[in-house]
């Protein structure tokens, strides 16, 4: 297990904004950079939806995810460690 950050803003770093049609595209490329069975912090700017489908798409391959800002610190988002 390893914790891996993602930051969310880095995905469509090639655009001003996220785009919706790119959507597959950046849940394929955030999906292999969370591997399988580990703690991921996901973490910078981006539209509430792209959160919310990275969530959703991170559920049943990430032991835990968690949701960092500097506002408001630390917030898991689920946790299925055995513990």
């Amino acid at each position: 297990m390893a914790l891996v950050e993602i930051s969310i803003e880095y995905l469509y770093a090639d655009a001003e904004n996220a785009k919706l049609n790119k959507l597959n595209e950046y849940l394929s490329h955030v999906k292999e950079l969370a591997g399988e069975g580990n703690d991921v912090v996901l973490t910078g700017q981006g539209p509430i939806w792209l959160y919310l489908k990275i969530a959703h798409a991170l559920h049943g391959l990430a032991r835990k995810l968690i949701y960092r800002s500097p506002v408001t610190g630390d917030v898991i988002i689920f946790d299925h460690s055995p513990d």
